[in-house]
């Protein structure tokens, strides 16, 4: 039997799922990895499931390569955030399926801002936000946290680790 442990931040990588809180967060997640100059991004309280055997790590500080981030979420109470729900109320989306490199065939379909995807776009660097996400490519078996996973309201995708994106608009 797995326990679920109450985290604010969420991120899969090519071989686990690691939540934890990053250290000296001073915005949102999505900006913070968008602008985060370094190599590695401190998750303090981390545990990292092994998404094979389900099998569980703790550790009190993880250094997390940025470049090996596939998706992030950030846990927070959205009814509440009168800012954000102004920003995303007139920007328009479109319906994308997103492939990752890497060995785990990890696909995320969802909407996104018509080329959010894209070096060029100028709201975005490195990352950008999918809402209503739909994870495919991996067993979640029966681990409550893997299974957070196929919950979630909205991904942070990293744009660096895709290698295809069907945009079924184009």
């Amino acid at each position: 039997m797995t326990t679920t442990t109450i985290v604010s931040d969420l991120f899969l990588t090519d071989s686990f799922l690691i939540k934890g809180e990053v250290e000296r967060k001073h915005a949102r997640l999505s900006q913070v990895l968008d602008e985060h100059r370094k190599f590695f991004i401190k998750v303090r309280n981390a545990t990292l499931v092994d998404l094979n055997t389900c099998d569980r790590i703790q550790t009190p500080l993880l250094h997390v390569n940025t470049d090996e981030i596939l998706v992030a979420h950030e846990f927070l109470d959205q009814a509440g955030d009168a800012q954000l729900a102004a920003l995303h109320r007139d920007h328009k989306t479109v319906k994308v399926r997103v492939f990752f490199t890497g060995h785990l065939n990890v696909e995320v379909g969802g909407e996104c801002r018509p080329g959010a995807y894209e070096a060029d776009d100028r709201m975005t660097r490195r990352f950008f936000v999918m809402r209503n996400p739909q994870v495919r490519g991996f067993n979640a078996k029966e681990d409550s946290d893997l299974k957070l996973l196929f919950k979630l309201p909205y991904v942070i995708v990293n744009k660096a680790r895709l290698s295809y994106v069907y945009d079924f608009n184009e």
